[in-house]
């Protein structure tokens, strides 16, 4: 059974102590980097222990909780079910590895409230924050969406959610009301993490020849509404892989070498759910970039990132220089 966690108040935060919450903390705000801390320190995973494991076996270090590079977010429940048992199996063994958890979509209205919190705080005790999908996009086509927009944001924070995904993948949405929406996220105390792609017509798994006939937006315009995402404090925003790797005859490898020349690596995450486009991301740019993949793939990118395993082109090649 998962324990139950509250946001303490002001006054509560006075009694405890102060290593009880990383700095700074505020109790309007959620940490995006990472959930409230975990109930309790988690076991050393073998590949660490020099004693009594495998730290003998050469391997990649990767930054403790909370990360802002090596992030790892998965996808919960969409493509598959995922129930208390599934999420508490992959945690108890994989949560180290694991930053973000991902509904996707709407998913989450489908579940009655008590078995959808049972999730949310099981990932809290974990360490692991918690993000909406881009079901924003149906909120805004409400007959009154200011209202709706409010409504959602209550609803959401009130349930536990950490993180609210803003996607426009599939509205045309100025970009001065896309900043207000970041804006009002922010005021809810909430994370926004706006989603940015060049594909009109991304996030449902719209053919490849219906996506090409849509046409692609000039990467310029990702970049420049992400410089004012991180003018705003935004801490993170998802790069939709719709376009780019996804549902396209090659993949524009121009689109991400311009995203990360001109945004630090650690603002922006990489929609990366199929082993052939994570594997390409590592081996690119490193261990640090930070990734969107499913949860069925999190064992498989964390040897990839470690360096203790791989495919042809990565196996052995995955390497760090991080003196202690």
């Amino acid at each position: 059974m998962s324990l139950k966690r509250t946001i303490p108040t002001p006054s509560t935060l006075q009694r405890l102590p102060f290593t009880t919450f990383p700095k700074p903390y505020s109790p309007l705000t959620r940490s995006f980097s990472t959930s409230l801390p975990a109930l309790s320190s988690p076991p050393k995973i073998l590949l660490e222990d020099k004693s009594n494991g495998f730290g003998f076996i050469r391997h990649n270090k990767i930054p403790p909780k909370p990360r802002k590079t090596s992030v790892t977010e998965i996808r919960g429940p969409y493509y598959s079910v995922m129930g208390p048992n599934y999420l508490s199996d992959a945690l108890k063994t994989m949560g180290e590895h694991v930053d973000g958890l991902k509904f996707a979509g709407g998913a989450f209205s489908l579940f009655p409230e008590p078995a959808l919190r049972e999730l949310l705080d099981m990932a809290h005790d974990h360490g692991v924050y918690v993000s909406t999908g881009g079901w924003m996009e149906h909120v805004l086509t409400q007959s009154d969406a200011e209202e709706a927009v409010d409504k959602y944001l209550r609803k959401c924070k009130d349930l536990g959610f950490d993180v609210i995904e803003i996607s426009t993948g599939f509205l045309s949405l100025p970009p001065d009301d896309w900043v207000r929406l970041v804006e009002r996220v922010q005021k809810f105390g909430l994370k926004p993490k706006p989603e940015l792609g060049i594909q009109f017509g991304a996030g449902g798994d719209t053919q490849a020849g219906d996506l090409e006939s849509m046409g692609t937006s000039d990467p310029s315009k990702v970049i420049n509404m992400a410089k004012r995402f991180i003018d705003m404090g935004v801490e993170r925003m998802m790069i939709e892989s719709e376009g780019i790797t996804e549902n396209v005859t090659s993949w524009r490898t121009d689109v991400i070498q311009a995203i990360l020349r001109d945004l630090p690596m650690e603002k922006v995450m990489f929609e990366a759910a199929d082993p052939k486009v994570f594997n390409w991301y590592i081996r690119e740019f490193g261990v640090d970039v930070n990734l969107f993949v499913d949860h069925s793939q999190i064992v498989q990118l964390s040897c990839l990132r470690r360096g203790i395993w791989g495919m042809a082109d990565t196996f052995g090649k995955i390497v760090s220089y991080r003196p202690e």
